[in-house]
């Protein structure tokens, strides 16, 4: 699609039905394609859809409530999944389960995606997902041989890959884009069937806590040490309650989190991912495998990382006596680096992580602006650790966060975790207009 192409699915309601396969994470990830493409997405869940995904990403990327029950009602008392039976302009099943299968086949209304698909005389969509044995059984065969023979539903079928058997065959839920396509193609041209927001699902007020579910976040926090001798260092007053309340904020919005720890003071999330890095050269190694070798959406680099180090380290302890010379050496830019090598990944064509970086000045933020183009970041979040309440070791900061398209947000002085919340808009908002372009050829417009 170029980037000129207007939204293929503009102004349209798609209902996604999920099922109890290990593949329901992925349709996460399918309501953001279907969001880029202009549509607004509601979803309805099987029961068994709930044990492997969470309803509550699902609710706050597609901005309605999730049909989980075919009894449910809707606040003004309309039957919910008979609302989206009536006004969606395709179904789309992804994944769909074996019993999911036979019971679509067999018209066994006992889940709302079965009822919404037997209710509807839209056009549906469905993308298997189970084991290849599964998939290849003669009832499986006829059941797909009757959905799509009898019923007229588009299939999407499934790929070869590996499997939650941990085998690898035929079973595996179709790409994404793959699926959006088949929507697509399935509305063709055909009118939007029930344009006024009145008569479709009510909307909700989406809470910006799962606006990171499925996202893979790296913070680094705390100081680095840059050894003297085996009981002295090199270090800096940084206590790490800044990166811990980006990581605390992060968890809270669904995300998975990787914490880069070198000295901190407060205690670390239960619920994150910590790894230890205490000198300069441990936090560039754990960052560098965090965000390229286990493919995070972002690095927030809010440690205070030393910037020299003593060239040699005594071995022992150094006596005390007279003057004490220390020459010092360069320590790694690590978001410089990361920096370089997340722009070499994007301009091989793999998709790179939003980078965050941290400077701390004291009487201006003037040399802001250089450092966020000299370290190649998406984002720079400035303070001037001299300021009352914005340094080191306090639980408020009042920061600039700089966008390297030149924008700015100055923040008045709030808690690190109002802070927090105020850099993780800019980095979800940067991830949603990143999957939009390379996933449409578009930059995400705002609905």
């Amino acid at each position: 699609m170029s980037a000129s192409a207007s939204p293929r699915l503009e102004g349209r309601l798609i209902a996604l039905g999920v099922c109890g396969s290990v593949a329901a994470y992925k349709s996460i990830e399918l309501v953001r394609l279907l969001r880029a493409e202009g549509a607004e997405v509601v979803v309805l869940m099987t029961k068994a859809a709930t044990a492997f995904a969470g309803t509550l990403a699902f609710q706050a990327l597609s901005g309605h409530a999730v049909e989980t029950d075919v009894l449910g009602l809707l606040p003004d008392n309309r039957i919910g999944h008979i609302v989206v039976a009536d006004t969606a302009d395709a179904i789309v099943v992804a994944p769909a389960t074996a019993r999911w299968l036979g019971a679509m086949a067999n018209g066994i209304a006992d889940d709302p995606v079965t009822a919404a698909c037997l209710a509807s005389s839209a056009p549906v969509v469905v993308a298997p997902a189970m084991d290849g044995d599964m998939w290849t059984h003669p009832a499986t065969r006829a059941n797909v041989e009757r959905l799509t023979g009898v019923f007229g539903y588009a299939l999407v079928p499934p790929e070869t890959g590996s499997l939650a058997s941990g085998q690898t065959g035929i079973g595996r839920l179709a790409e994404l884009p793959r699926i959006v396509n088949a929507v697509v193609a399935a509305v063709g041209t055909s009118p939007v069937r029930r344009p006024d927001p009145a008569d479709r699902p009510p909307r909700t007020a989406a809470p910006h806590e799962a606006d990171l579910a499925g996202r893979h976040i790296v913070v680094s926090a705390g100081g680095t040490a840059e050894p003297i001798d085996p009981v002295r260092f090199i270090g800096n007053r940084s206590t790490g309650k800044m990166g811990v309340a980006i990581a605390e904020a992060a968890l809270a919005r669904g995300a998975r989190v990787t914490i880069v720890a070198g000295r901190v003071e407060v205690p670390l999330p239960a619920a994150a991912t910590v790894v230890h890095a205490e000198s300069t050269a441990q936090m560039r190694d754990a960052v560098q495998a965090a965000v390229f070798g286990d493919s995070a959406d972002a690095l927030i680099m809010a440690a205070a990382v030393a910037d020299f180090r003593p060239r040699q380290t005594a071995d022992h302890k150094l006596t005390r006596g007279g003057l004490l010379t220390l020459e010092l050496e360069p320590t790694e830019d690590i978001l410089a680096e990361v920096g370089r090598q997340a722009a070499a990944e994007g301009a091989e064509g793999r998709t790179r992580p939003v980078i965050v970086g941290f400077a701390a000045e004291t009487g201006s933020l003037e040399r802001a602006p250089e450092k966020l183009r000299r370290k190649g970041a998406d984002f720079l979040v400035a303070n001037d650790v001299s300021e009352a309440g914005s340094g080191f070791g306090t639980d408020t900061n009042r920061v600039q966060i700089l966008a390297a398209d030149g924008t700015s947000d100055e923040l008045p002085l709030l808690s690190k975790r109002d802070v927090a919340h105020h850099i993780l808009n800019r980095v979800a908002g940067a991830l949603d207009a990143r999957d939009a372009l390379a996933h449409t050829g578009r930059p995400r417009t705002e609905s």
